[in-house]
């Protein structure tokens, strides 16, 4: 049996990869916490100028605050757990909890979240 198959039979054969590519992720996702707390002002200030007609725009703009304060805390989990994940992973580490978090956190950023997400899902539940 040559190497390509047994890796292809296994998919934790690729833990070193798969350590690296969540770490990549996770430097993105913590990369975009840090915009989106920088930009947060100009973020309120383009979503209160479509608000111009509304007659209660207050309450909108509490559910924006409220939204948005969730997408920087989801983001920041994601990215802290793919970090840890994929250190786990590289020192080669029983990562499974680690793991399956941070490819559920992530199935919600397209494309790159979800496609980990998912092959890291069928890596640790098959």
């Amino acid at each position: 049996m040559s190497t390509n198959a047994a890796t292809t039979q296994n998919p934790r054969a690729n833990s070193t990869t798969l350590g690296a590519l969540w770490i990549v992720y996770a430097l993105l996702r913590l990369v975009a916490v840090i915009l989106m707390v920088l930009y947060a002002a100009t973020a309120t200030v383009m979503f209160g100028a479509l608000l111009t007609r509304v007659v209660d725009y207050a309450a909108l703009m509490a559910i924006f605050h409220i939204l948005y304060t969730v997408a920087i805390i989801v983001t920041a989990l994601s990215g802290i757990f793919g970090l840890l994940a994929g250190l786990a992973l590289l020192a080669g580490k029983s990562v499974r909890t680690f793991a399956l978090v941070a490819s559920f956190l992530s199935l919600s950023d397209l494309p790159l979240g979800t496609t980990l997400g998912i092959y890291t899902l069928i890596v640790f539940l098959l």
